[in-house]
């Protein structure tokens, strides 16, 4: 489960990055998620629809997704992936971790209690280090969206993770919202063309964009599944260390000792999550 949380939060940086690398962010997110949308419809053919009891999750995990995902272009469109996505990642986790033992009635042992902690500090931590050293590429507004996006992240998170335990299958579940989300951004964005020519216009980003988003989401659907969901979640919000990585190598940020600092807090928390 740990491996599989890990390399959910490393394909999910990957995707995100791509897409805030993209010249229209917004385009090129609807057309992955109607690309993710195709691939999911044999599967769910073969799967199956989720039993009645993981009707209400599915409808608001898409619900909650779609203002998250807006508000997260919103906070691109005014400040940098190196900044935008830690400080979502790190509002997420911290939602989640506040909420779950409320909502789900799930309790963490002392070490993982202590894991969660380390690895929101550390989100928290290098999401004001990135806010500092970047003011001229965060323009006004970009903090209020990113919040905005991180807390609704927690909330959808919340959504699947009762979800998929109500469906019993994470395909069946996760197909479904994947669906779901690619008919409700769509819509959203009706006004940029169809469903066809957004795949026209992105198909060469779509494709691998959506099959990588698929995995990361299933496989997270999985751990939710097996894991609590608190520290299922700050295993895979160690996304932002991922996106640091991708952002220096890819984006060409910087990336002071500081910061270095920061990301080896974040791993030191991996392994007391495990011990739960």
């Amino acid at each position: 489960m740990l491996g599989a949380a890990l390399l959910s939060a490393l394909l999910h940086a990957t995707w995100n990055a791509a897409v805030k690398a993209h010249p229209q962010p917004r385009e090129a997110m609807a057309a992955q998620m109607i690309i993710a949308a195709l691939l999911c419809v044999p599967g769910l053919w073969w799967v199956g629809l989720p039993p009645p009891a993981a009707w209400p999750w599915v409808l608001l995990s898409a619900s909650l997704n779609m203002v998250a995902v807006l508000a997260l272009l919103k906070a691109y469109e005014r400040g940098g992936f190196g900044t935008v996505y830690p400080m979502a990642r790190a509002t997420a986790v911290l939602g989640v971790a506040a909420v779950a033992p409320l909502l789900l009635g799930e309790r963490l042992g002392l070490w993982a209690s202590v894991g969660v902690g380390l690895v929101a500090g550390a989100l928290m931590m290098l999401a004001l280090d990135t806010r500092r050293a970047s003011t001229s590429d965060f323009r006004p507004g970009a903090l209020v969206w990113t919040l905005i996006s991180g807390l609704f992240t927690a909330g959808y998170v919340l959504a699947d993770a009762q979800g998929v335990r109500s469906s019993g299958s994470a395909l069946a579940y996760g197909f479904t919202v994947s669906i779901l989300n690619a008919l409700a951004m769509s819509w959203l964005n009706r006004g940029l063309g169809s469903p066809l020519q957004l795949l026209r216009r992105h198909a060469r980003l779509a494709l691998p964009v959506g099959v990588v988003s698929n995995a990361s989401y299933l496989l997270i659907l999985w751990v939710f599944m097996h894991a609590p969901v608190a520290a299922g979640a700050a295993l895979r919000d160690t996304s932002a260390v991922f996106a640091m990585l991708i952002a220096v190598w890819w984006l060409k940020e910087p990336l002071p000792p500081r910061r270095l600092a920061v990301v080896a807090l974040a791993v030191a928390g991996v392994p007391l999550l495990r011990l739960g």
